[in-house]
């Protein structure tokens, strides 16, 4: 073999060598270099707001900057790990707009795919001219409504849900203004916001009630709580949605001015579906009605209150709710003394209801507040007004 063929040989197994010896180190002329991670998994979380209706207003405004949400329920304000859905501008949104499965979409945001336990949702704060946050009460003026201190860096919602990897999730807050706006004695307003995070679109229950009602509140309830409530539209229709099926069923409880109190019990409900309940407009027959009122303390409780009612088969429905005022402590009911209707959910329609005379003026009053032993009071609704203190004590 002559020389000049050597050399060739052995530069060609040289060079084989280096291109392997690059291959082995990355590659590239950043020698020694460790290969980039590979991205997180990312979803799509989306967030609306919905309410449930007021008591004595005609509007509710709330002006929400942004929706935060964290993996760790305990996270800080300033911590790292915080996504955000932020409105720019805010958006000043009247809740009681929002019955009826009408919805103010908030926006949307890439996330870290994987668990969350921790969402806030932060307002603006008043300033001067229009306020941000403010009430209307029903026939009279726009008033500002006075916020916690901890409205800017987010109303704090411990609820977990998952984000999975490129998939939409949905958030939906339930701003529930009737429990959210606590009277003062001056003619002012508070908030103490009371926000549900429910499922979006899961299932329903749906109907009609008589259109020339006043005052109607059609609720969503199970062993006494709340789940979702709203106010008919102008023609009588209503739609409860949100419901999760897991739960099913629901006891859905009928209220209005100066009415009879109206159930209809074991109301089932599947996902994706709608349950009717009405095929011609529920009625509920005039009542007479007393009052219960009395006055809950400390002030700086901040309490709440019930009117609980036992209805034939049914051991607890809520009737009516207030806040006790935020410096003096009173509340007030106006509560049917007329035996409450029973109606037993059927696909046959429309549903008979049947009047419950033992039930007749027959209340509990609840008193309850956030770190408090909740009291509660058996009461029998007459011509005179039946007054009830409390005074609650702190849990041990």
């Amino acid at each position: 073999m002559s020389k000049h063929r050597i050399f060739h040989e052995v530069g060609r197994g040289l060079s084989a060598f280096v291109v392997t010896l690059l291959a082995a180190c990355g590659g590239g002329s950043d020698y020694g270099s460790t290969p980039a991670p590979p991205a997180a998994a990312t979803g799509t979380l989306r967030v609306a707001l919905t309410d449930a209706p007021a008591c004595g207003f005609d509007h509710v405004y709330v002006t929400v900057e942004r929706v935060r949400v964290h993996q760790t329920s305990s996270a800080s304000d300033n911590d790292a790990g915080w996504g955000e859905v932020v409105l720019n501008p805010p958006q000043r949104i009247d809740l009681l707009g929002l019955t009826n499965g009408v919805l103010a979409e908030l926006g949307q945001t890439l996330l870290v795919a994987g668990q969350y336990q921790q969402v806030r949702l932060a307002l603006s704060p008043n300033g001067g001219g229009t306020p941000a946050n403010s009430v209307v009460p029903t026939g009279g003026t726009e008033t500002p409504l006075d916020t916690p201190s901890a409205t800017q860096s987010g109303l704090k919602l411990v609820h977990g849900f998952t984000v999975p990897p490129n998939t939409l999730t949905d958030l939906l807050l339930d701003f529930d203004a009737c429990r959210s706006v606590v009277r003062k004695g001056n003619g002012g307003f508070n908030l103490k916001p009371v926000i549900r995070v429910i499922p979006r679109g899961a299932a329903a229950i749906v109907g009609t009630v008589d259109p020339a009602l006043i005052g109607v509140t059609v609720s969503v309830q199970k062993n006494g709580a709340v789940v979702r409530s709203t106010t008919p539209n102008a023609n009588g229709d209503f739609v409860l949605s949100g419901l999760d099926p897991a739960q099913s069923p629901f006891d859905v409880v009928f209220t209005a001015t100066s009415a009879t109190t109206s159930v209809v019990t074991a109301t089932p409900v599947t996902a994706g579906a709608s349950t009717r309940i009405s095929t011609t407009p529920i009625t509920l027959p005039a009542a007479v009605t007393g009052v219960a009122n009395g006055k809950v303390l400390p002030i700086a409780a901040s309490a709440s209150i019930r009117a609980l009612q036992a209805v034939g088969s049914v051991p607890k429905i809520e009737v009516a709710h207030d806040n006790a005022d935020a410096t003096i402590g009173n509340y007030s009911f106006t509560l049917p003394t007329t035996a409450p209707l029973l109606a037993t959910y059927s696909t046959t329609l429309p549903l008979t209801f049947s009047s419950q005379a033992a039930s007749a003026a027959n209340y509990t009053l609840e008193a309850f507040a956030t770190g408090y032993v909740t009291q509660s009071k058996a009461v029998t609704i007459g011509a005179v007004p039946v007054v009830n203190d409390f005074t609650l004590v702190a849990v041990p």
